[in-house]
């Protein structure tokens, strides 16, 4: 259901927003805890290793420990308001951009809307479209996550009150040249891959045997989510270190901090300083976080424009009969 189709064209561009919505809002308070680990492993300077005595994290079962003695369960959700308007957001912006641009492909030119070309490239366009739109929550979201105790930022308001006297407008798109490079090739992946991998169950799995299609659903999105992510991350690294510029102070007590130009100047510090692995820190977190959100984001979405469909249905059903 994901793209446009003829043949079963059920949902409008408005219902895929409220999908889309409905869909970031749940997936973003079950993967919180594994975002805020991958922010912090991201901008980390020192090495991901426990024989390396200035380096406060170093795996994922030490970190969520260190995490929980020293600022309780709820620092998991640091910054999920800011992270639950992106999410909100973003599905509305993206999935809608998505329907819309694959029925125009279809309306318009002789490619079929069901391509997995079509869908790579409508996907990263709409991901495009919503990452603008909600990139000022994003930066607020990873501000909130990377600070530490005392906190610099008590609250959304003074957070963004705050960075604008301070740093000006221009702060609250820090990052956004990495993001556009890498959002747009991560989410073309991530939508032509679910598309590919659908085409593959139905052809694996016989026909009388096509149940379950969520948990379907589930797994072929947490597997475009691992390819997406692994293909594109040191551009998601480089986002964040972006981000935190001119925040230094709030980072004094995770170790060493860096300022950074540009984005040349932070690929060229990192390889540098920390090597090659230094453009894939966190991968793991950020992977296991990549499979649960994106193949949940796909089953919900198709779950919610599934229960849409079944509501038009159902209504047109009544007013037949009436």
């Amino acid at each position: 259901m994901v793209g446009y189709d003829p043949e079963a064209k059920c949902v409008s561009s408005v219902e895929a927003a409220v999908a889309g919505s409905a869909s970031g809002l749940v997936s973003r308070v079950l993967v919180s805890p594994l975002d805020v680990i991958k922010i912090r492993f991201q901008l980390q300077i020192e090495q991901l290793s426990s024989r390396n005595p200035g380096a406060k994290y170093h795996g994922i079962l030490q970190a969520v420990q260190r995490i929980s003695q020293e600022e309780g369960l709820l620092a998991f959700w640091k910054g999920h308001v800011p992270a639950q308007l992106l999410s909100v957001g973003y599905g509305a912006v993206q999935f809608m951009a998505f329907e819309s641009l694959t029925e125009l492909v279809h309306n318009v030119t002789a490619y079929n809307a069901r391509d997995s070309f079509v869908h790579f490239v409508c996907g990263g366009l709409a991901a495009c479209t919503a990452t603008v739109a909600v990139q000022p929550v994003d930066t607020l979201r990873t501000r909130f996550a990377a600070q530490g105790e005392p906190k610099i930022y008590p609250n959304l308001r003074h957070a963004v009150v705050t960075m604008y006297q301070t740093e000006g407008p221009r702060t609250f798109y820090r990052g956004l040249t990495p993001t556009i490079i890498a959002i747009f090739p991560y989410a073309g992946l991530q939508f032509s891959s679910y598309n590919i991998l659908q085409q593959f169950s139905e052809w694996v799995i016989p026909a009388e045997e096509k149940k379950g299609g969520n948990v379907k659903n589930l797994v072929c999105g947490s597997c475009a989510g691992i390819i997406s992510k692994t293909l594109t991350y040191p551009f998601d690294l480089f986002k964040k270190r972006l981000q935190v510029g001119g925040f230094e102070r709030a980072r004094a007590a995770f170790g060493q901090v860096r300022m950074y130009r540009g984005l040349l100047d932070c690929i060229r510090q990192i390889m540098r300083e920390e090597g090659p692995g230094g453009f894939f820190k966190g991968l793991s977190p950020s992977l296991l976080k990549a499979a649960v959100s994106t193949g949940l984001v796909f089953f919900w979405y198709e779950l919610f424009c599934s229960l849409l469909c079944a509501l038009k249905n159902t209504d047109s059903t009544t007013r037949t009969e009436g």
